[in-house]
């Protein structure tokens, strides 16, 4: 039975369920920023070269004419200061019209309806000029509030002129004209509207006085409140009833019971004690009783006083049960009246909910009707002053617009121009930059290549159990850091630290089942899956772990050059010529905890010494020698060395090369990691450039302090200490 059947980890299962889930590619948010990043350069480079095309191209093109000039389209006259502060009038609701309609404005201005009387006026002298053109080189921009700005370009100066003398004279007639048509037009619909609005007021107002004399009120949400104040009152009162007869029936049970007692044990009940009667006659009874035997121990019960005090007795006793029903019969008539009341007043309050209920009709109607009275009330007011404020409009004779400038009355040469050099640079920067946007997430696309650990883990939704960054990436983070000296020495310290991290989530994965074996891998060829394999077993082992590193690579061996070690015997001696693995493994260097199994000579088949019984032995006897054996294997595609020897680890760890590893290449290799079952640990991020250590400032300081202390001997050499650092960090 295989090592992984006998010690499933518990993730194997639930990652091969999700081994389906990776996706094809697809950027997000995220990914579109970073693709940007990466691909600066060409959306510069096409940015450049498309914005310098428009600049050439506005400096190549002809010159041209442009005239221009301003009309002030509500000047302050004396007519508009005696009509501005009159309610309802144009006049007064100027400002909100234009705010409204000047995009309006615009449009009617360069309507052909507008235009085509000076198109008439000047096609004789300008056979060529037609509305389409004259539109077309026509501009009309708001500059100010109530000032537009008319330009007209053409290369002809002396047409620019007249054209623009023309539009002039033409935009001003407009605007008298419009006033009028509008006055016109607003008069005549007042006086339409008028008319229903009074015959609508007078309805309302009649079945407002219908409605109060049929009811016999004046406000039925007043009565209203009136009513349910009584109810709210007569409420209180019979939860207060309530109380008392359930007080009056608790008391009453009572009764029963102590009455249900005989006359003598009644003495320290409740009820009946408290009734004075009752306790005279209880007393009485108790005295005859003390007397008769008292009496009884000289006379006989036939003696005339013994006889007297016999009759005396009875009588008290027919006394006492009188009083006892007496009470009885108090207690009963006290709660029917109790009952009594609550029925009365249960009574009425239904009287009263129903009334409310006929208040509320009533008082929808009177609302209803109380709206539509004002609201043509209001209608009819607000039309009345406006009719008024029409006449007032009605009575201006003045032009509405006014031309500001005064050049225009003569015939003038304006200035020759050429299109805006600024406005084709701004538009072909904003070109450049979307194709050049456009490229970049094109050609990203296209290298179909995992770029960030995000991008890996939403992939694949494996458990992502590290992210190791690029050396120089903590180089250049300690550079910018300014520390000057030791920068080498602080990057490997946070590199290594990244490594103990690592070995620390892997630990957490087994929880249940101890993590005792693995084998590094990756799906392809430069993921630096050794490299990782050899930090990882050093961190394993400066945390106190004894720590096997086979190269369990037979097809091309490096890891004995990796770590300073030599080749002559190894994994492939120990399964082929059944050598003692003790007399193979070797200690390295660095770490005396950690052993290096290199692996020997390359073998004609390296596929069937790995799937060997020898092998499956061998590696049993590895794990309960060491705490932590990790196996470096060739790549996943195209070799099966990795799948044999996993089948009996606790399970894989895959690497991936960031930048490097194609999308299409790890789908493959979990596509067939899926197929054979393997369990898959999690997968390590290499080489990643958005990412440092989080615990980079710590070490940071550390290592300060480091520099501090040796500053106290001024022949230190600077990479001895870096190395003496190295070995600290890792000691601890």
């Amino acid at each position: 039975m295989l090592k992984s059947e006998k010690y499933p980890h518990p993730l194997s299962q639930a990652n091969t369920a999700q081994l389906n889930d990776v996706e094809e590619g697809g950027l997000n948010l995220g990914q579109v920023g970073s693709a940007l990043r990466r691909r600066a350069l060409l959306i510069v480079g096409l940015t450049g070269i498309v914005a310098t095309a428009a600049v050439l191209k506005a400096e190549q093109d002809p010159p041209v004419y442009q005239g221009e000039f301003e009309i002030l389209t509500k000047p302050l006259t004396g007519e508009n200061k005696a009509l501005a502060d009159v309610p309802q009038t144009l006049g007064s609701q100027q400002k909100i019209a234009d705010a409204e309609s000047t995009k309006t404005t615009i449009q009617v201005l360069k309507s052909r309806k507008v235009l085509a009387p000076v198109v008439e006026e000047l096609q004789a002298k300008y056979p060529k000029l037609t509305y389409d053109l004259l539109a077309g080189n026509l501009t009309i921009e708001p500059e100010q509030e109530n000032i537009l700005q008319v330009q007209y370009l053409n290369a002809d100066q002396k047409q620019v002129i007249e054209v623009s003398q023309a539009l002039a004279k033409t935009f001003l007639q407009y605007s008298l004209a419009e006033r009028q048509a509008d006055v016109a037009q607003a008069i005549k619909f007042v006086k339409q509207e008028k008319l229903p609005l009074e015959q609508r007021v007078v309805l309302w107002q009649n079945k407002l006085r219908n409605l109060r004399l049929e009811n016999k009120l004046i406000d039925p949400a007043q009565k209203a409140q009136e009513v349910s104040t009584h109810i709210a009152t007569l409420t209180q009162q019979q939860l207060d009833n309530r109380v008392q007869l359930q007080q009056m029936a608790a008391k009453y049970q009572d009764l029963q019971t102590e009455l249900a007692q005989q006359p003598g044990a009644e003495a320290s009940n409740s009820l009946l004690s408290d009734n004075p009667r009752y306790q005279k006659l209880l007393d009485q009874i108790q005295e005859a009783n003390a007397q008769i035997a008292k009496r009884s121990a000289v006379f006989t019960d036939q003696e005339e006083g013994m006889t007297r005090l016999y009759e005396q007795k009875a009588t008290m006793l027919s006394l006492l049960q009188q009083e006892r029903e007496r009470v009885n019969r108090d207690f009963q008539s006290r709660i029917r009246e109790l009952e009594a009341r609550d029925r009365a007043l249960d009574a009425k309050i239904n009287s009263l909910n129903y009334y409310v209920k006929e208040l509320a009709t009533i008082s929808r109607n009177y609302d209803n009707i109380q709206r539509e009275l004002q609201v043509a009330t209001q209608g009819l007011t607000q039309f009345t002053t406006k009719e008024q404020a029409l006449q007032l409009d009605k009575a201006q004779k003045q032009q509405p617009w006014q031309l500001l400038d005064p050049k225009l009355t003569k015939v003038t040469e304006p200035d020759a121009v050429s299109e805006s050099a600024k406005k084709n640079l701004a538009l072909g920067g904003m070109l450049g930059l979307l194709l050049g946007v456009g490229a970049a997430l094109v050609v990203d696309k296209l290298s179909n290549v995992f770029y960030t650990s995000k991008e890996l883990k939403d992939a694949t939704r494996l458990p992502l159990l590290g992210v190791v960054p690029l050396r120089k990436e903590l180089a250049a983070l300690a550079k910018s850091e300014n520390i000057a000296k030791g920068v080498q020495a602080l990057s490997s310290i946070s590199f290594f630290e990244v490594f103990r991290s690592l070995y620390t989530n892997i630990l957490l994965l087994g929880s249940d089942t101890p993590i005792r074996s693995l084998v590094i891998s990756s799906a392809g060829q430069g993921d630096g899956k050794s490299t990782v394999a050899i930090q990882l077993a050093q961190a394993a082992a400066a945390m106190g772990q004894r720590v096997l590193l086979v190269d369990a690579n037979l097809r091309c061996p490096t890891l004995h050059n990796r770590v300073g070690l030599m080749n002559i015997q190894g994994l492939t001696d120990v399964i082929s010529q059944d050598l003692e693995w003790s007399n193979v493994i070797e200690r390295s260097h660095d770490e005396e905890n950690l052993f290096v199994m290199s692996a020997g000579p390359i073998p004609p088949d390296s596929v069937r010494l790995l799937a060997s019984q020898k092998m499956q032995d061998l590696m049993d006897d590895l794990q309960a020698s060491f705490d932590l054996v990790i196996y470096d294997t060739p790549p996943l595609l195209g070799f099966a060395d990795a799948y044999l020897l996993a089948a009996n680890t606790n399970g894989m760890v895959l690497v991936a090369g960031l930048g490097k590893l194609k999308r299409t290449v790890l789908q493959q290799a979990l596509e067939e990691i899926q197929v054979s079952g393997t369990p898959i640990l999690g997968l390590i991020a290499n080489k990643s450039k958005d990412s440092t250590p989080s615990s980079y400032s710590h070490y940071q300081q550390y290592y300060r302090q480091s520099m501090s202390a040796e500053r106290v001997g001024d022949d230190t050499d600077d990479d001895t200490a870096n190395s003496a650092s190295m070995t600290n960090i890792k000691r601890r």
